[in-house]
């Protein structure tokens, strides 16, 4: 596995995954993330997360709404989270394989590249 910076995997699109790949192990994601902001593995290395504090309940679901475009247009569909009316969470895995492909990545990167009102 060779780790990619975000703006080469921004560059990628996402391949449909019907099962049958293999998980990115730890120290994979680990190497993988090391080059994404803010991004962090959860649920025991299966998937990863990122968290924003977004000025308020719309700019929540702005950003939501464009993570949907994005998400639908690759083919990769994320857990999408707002609690709190302002504080989003995002969850990437690979369902198809039970943890992390790099898919994952690609969407990550390409999330990193969408606007979010923040709080000041």
């Amino acid at each position: 596995m060779l780790t990619e910076t975000p703006s080469q995997l921004a560059t990628r699109k996402c391949v449909p995954c019907e099962g049958g790949l293999p998980k990115y192990t730890r120290a994979q994601a680990e190497e993988q993330l090391a080059a994404l902001d803010g991004w962090r593995l959860v649920h025991d290395a299966e998937r990863i997360r990122k968290d924003w504090r977004v000025a308020d309940f719309m700019a929540g679901i702005e950003f939501f709404r464009q993570v949907a475009d994005l998400a639908e247009s690759e083919g990769h569909h994320p857990d999408l989270h707002l609690e709190g009316y302002r504080n989003v969470w995002i969850e990437l895995w690979t369902h198809a394989i039970g943890g992390l492909s790099e898919n994952d990545f690609i969407l990550a990167a390409k999330i990193d590249l969408i606007p979010v009102r923040l709080k000041k």
